[in-house]
């Protein structure tokens, strides 16, 4: 590794934390992504907090990846031309503002690119794809949602397997076809866009991985978790070290530094 670790963009959830009535906005990012690319992809996790759109082709040149991680909000489904099924369901219209424009510049620019369960979706609505709001309403899927107030080492145990394309990336990081997973998600992909390749499903169809067509650097995304322990599972961490090479290797040539594993 370099001296200094290159640099992951990390986009900020936009929540309101407090008692009712007496609210305040706060810009978050959950500890449990920053610490996977941290320790897992042994690279820096960086925020910029308050940036929007337009500002993305100033900064993406500044990081070396990205990362799009989980959250308790949804993609709002204006955004693939659908009505809000279910008002009570967490939205973050000021993400999506700023992570739709962001996969697209990433993809454009060759920066490393990943995606965990909200940025999972994201990726697919930014390229053109659609979501099903609720994916255990929908007939023949399972109930892919956590079970809620369980300790949180119930929440993210392996859930359901997930057979992975063969000859696939994430075959190679799996050292195998299938493998358990954990399952945290009520939204999942309904129309995968044209410009991906599902490359793993859950027993019901459902897809669970994806590569983006034609990527000049890592650009894949999941709908599990792994950042969660990534350190103590094979498999996750196979891949936050991948996404870490490709970090590694966009920053040597940002500046012009030789490539170090």
């Amino acid at each position: 590794m370099t001296a200094i670790p290159g640099m992951v963009w990390m986009p900020a959830d936009h929540r309101l934390l407090g008692d009712h009535g007496h609210q305040m906005p706060f810009l978050l990012l959950g500890d449990k992504y920053a610490r996977a690319v941290k320790v897992g992809a042994q690279a820096q996790p960086v925020m910029f907090p308050l940036a929007d759109a337009a500002q993305v082709e100033e900064l993406l040149p500044l990081v070396d990846g990205v990362m799009l991680t989980g959250s308790p909000s949804n993609v709002h489904p204006s955004h693939f031309d659908e009505d809000v099924t279910d008002p009570a369901l967490p939205l973050d219209p000021e993400r999506d503002s700023l992570t739709l424009a962001l996969v697209r510049a990433c993809v454009a620019h060759a920066v490393p690119l990943l995606g965990v369960c909200r940025g999972f979706q994201e990726i697919n609505v930014a390229l053109g794809g659609s979501l099903y709001q609720q994916v255990q309403n929908v007939p023949g899927r399972m109930d892919h949602r956590e079970p809620k107030g369980a300790p949180f080492d119930e929440q993210y145990a392996p859930r359901h397997p997930i057979h992975l394309a063969p000859g696939s990336v994430f075959a190679r990081w799996a050292g195998a076809e299938t493998v358990m997973v954990n399952s945290l998600h009520g939204q999942g992909v309904n129309r995968l866009a044209d410009g991906l390749r599902a490359l793993a499903h859950a027993p019901d169809g459902q897809v669970e991985a994806f590569e983006v067509l034609g990527a000049r650097s890592f650009a894949y995304a999941v709908q599990f978790h792994p950042e969660w322990r990534c350190w103590d599972n094979p498999f996750y961490g196979a891949i936050f070290r991948a996404f870490g090479d490709a970090v590694r290797e966009r920053r040597a040539n940002r500046l012009g530094l030789p490539v170090v594993a």
